[in-house]
């Protein structure tokens, strides 16, 4: 499914130009949905945090009990090798992603012998600075390691996301604010959450039930840098609303500011302003 235009294949030691297929229909990752992804973006001739999302996607692969077959060094090169044919000023979304070929004599369990692997470079421009997001709240909520492999970018995982999105769609909202099982905030449907209270900077606590992000990471050293205190802690819908500033931190597009969760609105604010700012600035000083 491309999102985007212009897009570059890796897959079988070489890149090609197009949305190649790399998948057959027996592949465990087809039927049985052991595929993995990851995240990362090119912009103004950088591509922040590569590194850290090639190594994430490796880490994902071990989660599903899916075989990594490029080390995270090889495949940044590999990665670079592809976006030479980008322009400097083209935005990308770069995708690695591995998958299961074989199952055991199960079919369930993924064999270590055979694994799918390709890299998507899919041009996909960034969204303006100015552009803003409201939240809904879903009854839908967040799986737990025990019954879901939230350790992992998977696709599996994302069917849930969709319902969430669908839901609070429905009801006229852009997005959806997510608990996890115990009813604890822990993200937004497709991106990490912040809210700002009386200039300090509040994020759920990693507790298992989602993807931490590598851009969520970013925001946190950043901020505390710029001397911000930034806290992991347990927070609930009441410390949403109660905020002084709401923002979503993902790769796609960074920083999006909320201006409403429910019938609660809210100002594009200066923290918010400024975690965009700090990020810019520590990307392309890179």
């Amino acid at each position: 499914m491309a999102i985007g235009k212009n897009i570059r294949t890796y897959f079988n030691g070489a890149w090609h130009d197009g949305d190649v297929a790399i998948m057959n229909a027996a592949d465990h990752g087809a039927w049985l949905g052991s595929g993995v992804f990851d995240g990362a973006r090119y912009v103004n001739g950088v591509a922040p945090d590569l590194l850290a999302h090639c190594q994430r996607v490796n880490r994902s692969a071990k989660a599903l009990m899916v075989t990594p077959t490029v080390s995270a060094e090889d495949m940044v090169q590999i990665v670079w090798d592809g976006l030479a044919a980008f322009s400097k000023d083209s935005a990308v979304y770069i995708r690695p992603m591995y998958w299961a070929i074989d199952g055991d004599q199960s079919a369930i369990v993924p064999l270590s012998t055979k694994t799918g692997f390709a890299i998507c470079l899919e041009e996909i421009p960034f969204a303006p600075d100015t552009a803003t997001v409201t939240l809904g709240k879903t009854r839908f909520r967040r799986p737990v390691l025990e019954s879901s492999v939230v350790d992992a970018k998977a696709g599996c995982l994302y069917p849930n996301n969709a319902r969430m999105l669908a839901e609070v769609r429905a009801r006229g909202f852009g997005n959806a604010l997510v608990t996890d099982a115990l009813g604890n905030v822990a993200e937004s449907a497709t991106a990490n959450v912040f809210m700002v209270k009386d200039g300090e900077v509040f994020t759920p606590i990693a507790n298992g039930t989602f993807l931490a992000g590598i851009t969520r990471a970013r925001h946190m050293a950043n901020l505390r840098a710029d001397g911000v205190s930034v806290h992991e802690t347990v927070l609930g819908f009441a410390d949403f609303e109660d905020a002084d500033e709401v923002f979503l931190s993902g790769n796609m597009s960074k920083v999006t500011a909320v201006t409403g969760i429910e019938d609660q609105s809210y100002q594009v604010g200066p923290m918010t302003r400024r975690a965009r700012e700090l990020y810019w600035d520590w990307a392309l000083s890179e």
